[in-house]
């Protein structure tokens, strides 16, 4: 399948520099959490068959992140990135190296510093990266070494996740018609809750429940990290009257810090868009948008906030209309 989100990639050797720019199809804060997360980070930041394994990280500016990638043999090279500055949810720069097991900079091998800087793009994000190298010798030695072709693999395992986390984020359903439900979310028990919910209420799940390892891989990424495959990505059960209990895990691999209180979502699926955006607004005033309705890539019209009570509201519409 033919990945159709923008990526152009640049080299200038008259300045030592490689531009690139990377569309993600996800809103902004995923895609910032997954730049400056070292557990999301772990997940994606490394290109087939390599993968990536954070010794520390200190995100912040004067911080560093230290890490490795290893390959199945066990075969590792060690990295660092010093950070002069960061912007929160706007842009971080500093320098990029490998390093010994020790953290020590290795001198014979390209340096370089990077300015990362995030964009939206309307309900895409867009990641643009300036690399500026200390020689035309330190920048044609990293494209030899196939620099292009492992940052390309490396953001398409982000794409997995982006994808999967959307689709954690609100499962498709097969109509239109309106209802109201509850969403909960759970930091990795949800199978455990909602197995106690089913006997206390004697009802049972409507579909079945869905996991992480039922997406299917799209072609050219890796499968469902280990540790999330047994993890509930959907689950449905109706509870009393027409009210339906709904429920995912949300764990920090996947972007998410749950604490009491925001775990918990009023989940309205209105008949048609003019209906979801008249509700939504009126929800919002005097509130706080968490995420503004928008197209999603997921195939729904779809926003998030929590309303001047506290009150946490999710509004999902599947119809064009």
């Amino acid at each position: 399948m033919k990945n159709l989100l923008h990526f152009d990639f640049q080299v200038d050797p008259s300045r030592t520099k490689i531009k690139i720019q990377r569309e993600f199809a996800a809103d902004h804060d995923m895609v910032w959490a997954a730049w400056t997360e070292h557990e999301l980070l772990d997940l994606w930041w490394a290109p087939r068959p390599y993968q990536t394994k954070t010794i520390s990280m200190d995100f912040r500016t004067g911080g560093s992140w230290f890490y490795y990638m290893y390959n199945p043999e066990g075969h590792k090279h060690y990295c660092r990135a010093d950070y002069d500055e960061v912007i929160p949810k706007q842009s971080f720069n500093g320098l990029d190296a490998f390093c010994d097991e020790e953290g020590n900079i290795l001198m014979s091998m390209p340096r370089a510093n990077w300015l990362t800087s995030f964009s939206d793009k309307e309900t895409h994000t867009l990641v643009q990266i300036d690399i500026s190298y200390n020689s035309v010798e330190d920048l044609e030695k990293v494209v030899e070494m196939g620099f292009k072709d492992g940052l390309s693999m490396a953001m398409e395992n982000l794409d997995q996740y982006l994808s999967a986390q959307g689709k954690l984020r609100m499962a498709l359903k097969s109509n239109t018609s309106p209802r109201v439900s509850t969403y909960l979310n759970f930091p990795g028990n949800t199978e455990e809750a909602f197995l106690f919910y089913k006997e206390v209420f004697k009802s049972d799940f409507n579909g079945g429940i869905q996991r992480f390892e039922d997406v299917p891989a799209e072609a050219g990424n890796p499968p469902v990290a280990e540790s999330l495959k047994r993890m509930i990505l959907h689950v449905e059960l109706p509870i009393l009257g027409t009210h339906t209990l709904m429920g995912t895990d949300a764990p920090k691999e996947m972007g998410f810090t749950l604490t009491a209180g925001n775990n918990m979502h009023i989940s309205l699926e209105p008949e048609n868009r003019a209906e979801t955006k008249r509700i939504f607004e009126a929800l919002a005033e005097g509130g706080n948008i968490t995420m503004p309705l928008a197209d999603m890539f997921w195939g729904a019209y779809y926003g998030s906030l929590t309303d001047r009570f506290g009150i946490n509201w999710m509004l999902n519409c599947t119809s064009k209309d």
